[in-house]
């Protein structure tokens, strides 16, 4: 747009002004400098090397001061926030979850029923507490301890307990506890280790049983408790077996183990057991005897009235907000699984697809495998079924750098289709099709499988990463893939003979 005069006449005289002024600045900068050098120079050396100093120090200060109000801030608040857990879902933020997953028609059921199952508790009004440890430490003999009259499965083989076992305790209060006996944690088989996480997560309270000083491993399990944010009772068994001075430095460096944790304690306990020792009488005769050790579980009791006392709502909220989280994150592996599975039948049907058009042609241009239409519509297919925008995405641009990338490979392709196909006699008449064919599935298999993989683990599609995950994919059991892409062709071809087409 073509200015009028009186403005042009406007930014003449500022820019004239502008520069005026700067002229001025370095002027003045330039006779402070030179009048400050020749007063330097009627000072002792040693006053000049301080001076100097002292000003490259308030200089470094200065850039520093400026870089980190102007360059860094980006990447403190990047990694505050990376550091931050996040927020667990709301329940209507995992209802909407649920109804656009469902209606992608991925199996919700999991995640359905954790929310079923945390209404039914709701409704229940009952504290639930789970008992949780390591193999072998007591926790169907303290449930025993706890209730008495409970039949519970008690033997020195570890790992007696297999399955989740829930016990109904009225508490000294008068409040309706329930009370889960979970599979011992570090067991052989893992899905005992998911189970008790999980129920660890439904309930109010974990209780985590131990009978010494806690083993690395240990201190991993009791980390992931602590993480659930809710109140923790770490409670050392069998202290009838140790001194007193014993029990207060297990106790103080157990202590040490949870601090930091503002809802987690230490407590001693004995699930009580029957002791064998030997008596020895005043004629010298011994004589094993069993003696039976109470049980002493009060300090237990206490710990958990208290956190049930101290804010019910407070417990009903954690319960609630670590429930949402273990739904979430079961939605999520479900919604996993369910994207793989389209992803590999998009790939799978845009492959068998564009071996077909191969056949049509004994030597079709490669450019066609990358910039074709069957490409454009695989990418887009996998784009929608991971919800990513393809807006920002140039596709074409994408699939022309892809085709430049499989330049080199090509001939080593062609070469492993055709001894692939060797396995497969009566085809001859259309070799050289079935070979550009199998390269064909080849690339496509491999741009397909690189885009998903690349979806999946970034939600996005960024071009050099996907790029390079194609040329891993290329190379990647490329001998099996042609053998099974050879046997569709071929049988392909016979199904064409026998039509008569």
């Amino acid at each position: 747009m073509r200015r009028s005069l009186p403005v042009r006449l406007l930014l003449a005289v500022g820019v004239s002004l502008g520069l005026a002024l700067v002229l001025l600045v370095v002027l003045y900068a330039t006779s402070i400098a030179f009048d400050v050098w020749a007063r330097l120079r009627a000072t002792p050396l040693w006053f000049i090397a301080v001076y100097v100093t002292g000003l490259a120090l308030l200089a470094g200060l200065g850039a520093r001061l400026v870089w980190r109000v102007l360059g860094p801030r980006r990447r403190r608040q990047a990694r505050r926030r990376a550091s931050t857990p996040p927020a667990p879902p709301t329940r209507e933020q995992l209802e909407d979850s649920l109804r656009r997953a469902l209606a992608t028609g991925a199996d919700v059921g999991a995640a359905r029923q954790e929310l079923e199952e945390l209404s039914t508790r709701r409704e229940a009004g009952e504290v639930h507490i789970a008992l949780l440890g390591p193999v072998s430490t007591g926790k169907s003999s303290l449930v025993r301890a706890l209730l008495p009259e409970a039949v519970v499965a008690v033997s020195p083989v570890g790992g007696t307990t297999r399955a989740v076992t829930r016990y109904t305790w009225a508490s000294p209060a008068g409040d309706r506890l329930i009370l889960t006996d979970l599979p011992g944690l570090l067991e052989a088989d893992g899905h005992l280790d998911t189970l008790a996480r999980e129920e660890a997560q439904r309930s109010h309270l974990v209780v985590y049983l131990i009978e010494g000083d806690l083993t690395r491993d240990q201190q991993e399990a009791l980390r992931e408790v602590l993480a659930l944010g809710k109140p923790v009772v770490l409670a050392l068994n069998k202290s009838d077996l140790l001194a007193a001075s014993d029990i207060e430095t297990l106790r103080a460096r157990l202590t040490t183990r949870v601090a930091g944790a503002s809802r987690a304690e230490v407590v001693t306990v004995s699930a009580g057991a029957e002791r064998e020792m030997v008596r020895v009488y005043p004629d010298g005769r011994e004589e094993l005897v069993t003696r039976v050790v109470p049980p002493q579980v009060e300090e237990l009791a206490a710990a958990i009235q208290r956190r049930i006392d101290s804010d019910r709502a407070v417990l009903d909220d954690l319960r609630d907000a670590a429930v949402f989280v273990l739904a979430a994150r079961k939605l999520d592996a479900t919604l996993a699984t369910h994207r793989r599975a389209r992803a590999e039948e998009v790939v799978a049907s845009s492959t068998r697809k564009a071996m077909v058009g191969a056949m049509a042609a004994v030597s079709p241009g490669t450019d066609l495998v990358i910039q074709g239409y069957l490409g454009l519509q695989m990418l887009r297919g996998l784009a929608e079924i991971y919800e990513v925008s393809l807006g920002d995405i140039d596709l074409d641009h994408f699939l022309a750098h892809a085709g430049r990338r499989v330049g080199k490979t090509v001939p080593v392709l062609l070469a492993v289709a055709g001894n692939a196909l060797k396995a497969f006699p009566g085809v001859g008449t259309l070799t050289g099709g079935l070979v550009h064919a199998v390269a064909y599935g080849l690339l496509f298999d491999s741009l397909g499988r690189a885009v998903t993989e690349t979806l999946a683990a970034r939600g996005a599609l960024p071009e050099q990463v996907a790029l390079r995950t194609f040329e891993e994919k290329l190379s990647e059991d490329v001998e099996t893939r042609a053998r099974r892409l050879a046997k569709l062709a071929a049988a392909q071809v016979r199904r064409i003979g026998a039509s008569g087409g």
